[in-house]
């Protein structure tokens, strides 16, 4: 196992309490990155392939015209040469994660099929593959996430009376006991310590404010598993992640916040227009 004294020394404090912080994901992967072991950085490159996978199912959809987001693993040309290979059925290119030529081969097999949602199969061969990491950590925080998702999938599908299995993603204990259950709590409030959190937020019907409750239980799960890393890959990763909600967060501001800027011009604009009428 690699150690990171320097560069875990380095880091600023992050909180989720509104402040900025003066460093980026974009940062992390061109001045933190480079300096990870071949191991370590092909554990920490599950985060940066979510990107990727965003990418090929807007290649697929859009083509040319597709807009692809920056930092993933794989450059616009790289994920076109990685499409065309799987799709043509050549030889897997080394290096390529095992989840994408699985998912191209089940994306061949039912190309016609308009009843596929392709974000939902690209992520449960992607969780699959994610959950097989040999960082314990990481595995379970991958593990963390896609229990999370099928938990809120699960109380909407049961809240609206739609198939549940059909939606939940993976194969293991907890998605096969939320396809299965008849129970209120689906059988899991012993075996999630954060079952009841993740079921409170699910029946806020104010999205941001549940997307931040989310968002609060991510963070939570990162400090209380995180304890005893130090100055490991596992540190490492918990800030790239905690970066990355930060900016989500920051983004989400600055676009509220514009549209109120937008809204007072519109408000100060039409008053304006008022007062010329009463003249």
């Amino acid at each position: 196992m690699s150690n990171y004294y320097c560069l875990v020394a380095g880091l600023p404090d992050v909180a989720f309490d509104g402040s900025r912080v003066a460093f980026t994901v974009e940062r992390f992967k061109e001045d933190i990155y480079p300096e990870l072991s071949a191991n370590d950085a092909t554990c920490v490159d599950l985060f940066f392939l979510e990107r990727d996978n965003t990418n090929i199912l807007a290649i697929l959809r859009k083509g040319e015209e597709a807009v692809i987001e920056q930092y993933g693993c794989y450059s616009r040309e790289e994920l076109e040469e990685i499409i065309s290979s799987a799709k043509n059925g050549d030889t897997p290119i080394s290096g390529v994660p095992s989840y994408i030529y699985r998912f191209f081969e089940y994306y061949i097999a039912n190309e016609g099929n308009s009843n596929v949602i392709w974000e939902d199969v690209l992520s449960a061969f992607y969780y699959d593959y994610a959950t097989e990491c040999p960082n314990r950590f990481i595995a379970d925080w991958f593990a963390f996430n896609r229990n999370v998702n099928n938990l809120l999938v699960a109380f909407a599908a049961r809240k609206y009376k739609m198939n549940i299995a059909d939606a939940i993603v993976g194969d293991d204990e907890i998605a096969e006991a939320l396809r299965t259950s008849g129970a209120r709590d689906f059988g899991l409030t012993g075996a999630l310590d954060y079952f009841e959190s993740v079921q409170r937020l699910s029946e806020n019907s104010r999205l941001q404010e549940r997307e931040r409750q989310l968002d609060d239980i991510r963070w939570k799960w990162l400090e209380d598993n995180s304890v005893f890393n130090y100055f490991s890959v596992e540190r490492l990763f918990v800030f790239l992640l905690k970066l990355s909600i930060l900016e989500r967060w920051a983004k989400l501001d600055a676009e509220k916040g514009m549209q109120r800027y937008n809204e007072m011009i519109a408000e100060l604009k039409s008053g304006m227009d008022n007062k010329s009428i009463e003249l």
